[in-house]
């Protein structure tokens, strides 16, 4: 509730039931609110959420149990409710619906969130992908070699096929950018599989979320209310922390300076808030210290919402100012040491022991100390947390349908686009090569066939001639033959001939002789 300038969040359980409330120019040095599952931690985020709302701070809120969309509802009048309300004296309380914006990266639950592989980048984009040093230097590289070739990496396709493309082109950049495995660029490609079967493909795509779109407020001055619907998402961790990582980072880089505001421009609930810090590389743990210890100067406050502060790191957990501390169990040497150093965090009240108290409370209440005017931590208080205004539990598919198609983003973000990036250009460049390569293998068999036909041309004139010589020596042996069985034939006549032939030699002799002797009167008588 907001209450004289103030963000009323719960109310001391002392003698003067002081309202204990958030001044909104400390809501931006960070918060936490920590405690064992199911002791209140949802309801005191859903107040938080609601107060800063009212106050007309955007806020954005992981929904990872499903029951935090139901804030676009009003409250149920409940009997159980009517007690809390009486027992606070929370005189004009009503049920109200807030603004509210539903988003889901899987693109199932709400509007599609999703930004591109350009903007994720390289460091990121290892981390969600789980690659090694080796792996991130190539991926780094490769993001290289697409910028100056100017290729837009927008969604994993793009990413796909540009890893195929260097890998091609593997010895022509090596010299360039160093050196480069097809081994390494095969693995990368193998993670993004893996990726992809998370839900990374609906993540990576335009329209690209614009960190604009959620820093607006109803016709009415109250803050959107934007959920992260996360009953999914959560089921994939890494993908989930590397998001949060991201918006962090979009924030961080895309935001103007402010200095110190009245009121924060936006304020940001990181559920699961260990799933941050586990999966993240040491490397990047800095990047995320220093945003949140610069991020207040952009006008934004981070409230982180765990189990044990134990799991926020120390650098981290030094910059929360304003905490909200729910029981803690201390059934383990390990979970005695949690309490512990949580009551340790906070300034002291002489009237209890914080360490005990932690143990004790019950579902509702809690341990709180907000910064006041001068930016200290007050007195650390033992409170019963308000109830919220809107519905507690989860909302029916036709409400979030309700509230989608009425929260004013369903037009810009609920149908993608692919506009021309990496992945069609290099196909088309890879289908030119593909249909030069074609066109050379054409040319090749062209030839190869026109050889072969040369040959059999060659073959067959070889065999004609074969033949040719074949029939001019039959017919020449057919010849021989013929004058063979022609000398044959002679033989066999020339007795005939030879007497024949001496008879007329005779003859003649003879005849020569009279005719000469009647001629010269020699002629016997």
């Amino acid at each position: 509730m907001y209450k004289e300038g103030k963000l009323w969040i719960g109310q001391a359980q002392n003698e003067n039931k002081d309202s204990i409330c958030i001044i909104p120019k400390m809501a931006n040095r960070h918060g936490l609110i920590a405690g064992a599952t199911g002791t209140g931690k949802t309801i005191t985020l859903k107040v938080l959420a609601e107060s800063f709302s009212d106050c007309g701070v955007p806020v954005f809120v992981a929904d990872v149990k499903g029951d935090l969309a139901s804030m676009c509802q009003p409250g149920v009048n409940t009997e159980d409710m009517q007690k809390r309300i009486t027992k606070f004296g929370l005189e004009g309380f009503r049920y109200t619906p807030y603004p509210t914006c539903i988003w889901d990266v899987l693109g199932e639950g709400g509007h599609p969130l999703r930004t591109t592989i350009s903007d994720m980048g390289p460091i990121l984009l290892a981390t969600l992908l789980g690659l090694n040093d080796t792996q991130s230097d190539i991926l780094s590289i490769i993001f290289r070699i697409a910028d100056d070739n100017e290729l837009l990496l927008i969604d994993i396709k793009d990413l796909r096929l540009m890893l195929e493309y260097v890998s091609r082109n593997l010895q022509e950049y090596i010299v360039t950018y160093g050196n480069m495995t097809k081994q390494s660029i095969g693995a990368i490609s193998r993670s993004l599989v893996s990726l992809e079967e998370q839900g990374g493909s609906f993540f990576f795509g335009e329209p690209a979320l614009d960190i604009q779109d959620w820093i607006r407020t109803d016709a009415y001055g109250r803050g959107y209310i934007n959920v992260l619907h996360a009953v999914k998402l959560i089921n994939s961790p890494k993908l989930y922390a590397t998001f949060m990582l991201w918006l962090l980072t979009e924030l961080f880089e895309n935001l103007p300076e402010e200095g110190d505001m009245e009121k924060p421009k936006m304020v940001f609930f990181f559920d699961e808030a260990h799933l941050l810090f586990d999966t993240v590389p040491k490397g990047l743990m800095t990047k995320i210290e220093q945003v949140v210890k610069l991020i207040r100067s952009k006008g934004i406050g981070i409230y982180f919402v765990t189990q044990s502060p134990s799991d926020v790191p120390n650098e981290v957990l030094s910059q929360l100012g304003n905490r909200v501390q729910h029981a803690l169990r201390a059934y383990t040497p390990a979970d005695q040491k949690a309490v512990r150093a949580a009551a340790q965090s906070f300034r002291a009240n002489p009237s209890f022991s914080t360490e005990q108290k932690i143990t004790e409370l019950g579902t509702g209440e809690a341990l709180i100390s907000f910064l006041d005017e001068e930016g200290r931590p007050s007195v650390v208080e033992y409170c019963k947390v308000l109830p919220p205004q809107s519905r507690m539990g989860s909302i029916t598919d036709e409400e979030r349908f309700t509230c989608l198609m009425t929260d004013g983003m369903g037009q810009k973000y609920d149908s993608g686009f692919d506009r021309d990036s990496a992945f069609e250009k290099l196909k088309q460049q890879f289908d030119e090569e593909a249909a030069e390569k074609q066109r050379i293998e054409e040319e090749k068999q062209k030839e190869k066939e026109q050889k072969e036909r040369e040959k059999e041309e060659e073959k067959a004139r070889r065999e004609e001639e074969r033949l040719r010589r074949e029939k001019e020596r039959e017919e020449e042996r057919i010849r021989k033959e013929k004058e063979r069985e022609e000398r044959e034939r002679r033989k066999k006549l020339d007795p005939v001939a030879k007497m024949a032939g001496s008879a007329m030699t005779t003859v003649g002799r003879e005849l020569g002789r009279q005719i000469v002797r009647g001629l010269f009167g020699n002629k016997k008588r």
